[in-house]
């Protein structure tokens, strides 16, 4: 886990220096098994951020795989949102943003939660080669699609990694983990993420959000 927090501090870093860049057992992502690394990495494509969605039934097995490239990459709509086309948004499953406003002076930042988490999302939107997304075969052909997604970043001599974008998040504090009406966190395999995040970092900066 603590190789794998870095990524988006590493987006920010290299922003700041003038690069321009930067659910529980049930959901694909670990229903499929682990990320086989070397396949997202063999999907990068010169000049193109490239979008892989692959689609799962209930044993565990992809019924489809769809392919999208943009030179342009894809943008975050919302906190949790980004938009692959006319016709299909991703919603990262299982994560929210804090409710109301904020504040974490050390990174300067003070408005609302959503524009926070929005920012985060965007980060992490820059720079991947790869976009590599696991949903479940019922959302096929939904225009919003519940799914969980990878991205691959690739930076020669400093930076090669697949990171999870919801870990990634909320191990940061952009985000949080949401929790479902009877109270119980809809992603347990992100705990360690967020209990990182609460060290301080993102929103739980602020003692009001730990509050909610």
């Amino acid at each position: 886990m603590s190789s794998k927090v870095t990524t988006w501090r590493r987006l920010q870093m290299r922003r700041a220096a003038g690069y321009v860049a930067a659910i529980s057992a049930c959901l694909p992502a670990y229903a499929a098994g682990p990320v086989d690394e070397a396949y997202v990495r063999s999907l990068a494509a010169r000049g193109k951020t490239v979008l892989i969605m692959e689609y799962y039934d209930g044993q565990g097995n992809v019924s489809e795989r769809k392919g999208y490239a943009s030179a342009s990459g894809f943008k975050a709509v919302s906190p949790t949102d980004f938009r692959v086309d006319a016709n299909l948004t991703v919603h990262l499953y299982g994560i929210e943003a804090c409710t109301g406003d904020m504040v974490n002076r050390k990174e300067g930042f003070a408005g609302s939660c959503e524009d926070y988490a929005r920012q985060g999302l965007a980060t992490l939107l820059q720079s991947p080669r790869v976009i590599y997304c696991r949903a479940f075969v019922s959302e096929t052909g939904a225009q919003a699609q519940d799914a969980t997604c990878y991205g691959y970043y690739n930076y020669p001599g400093s930076l090669d990694t697949v990171d999870m974008f919801e870990e990634q998040l909320v191990s940061l504090g952009s985000h949080r983990v949401a929790k479902r009406s009877d109270g119980t966190p809809t992603r347990t395999d992100l705990k360690e993420a967020e209990d990182i995040g609460r060290r301080g970092y993102g929103m739980w900066a602020d003692p009001r959000i730990a509050a909610q």
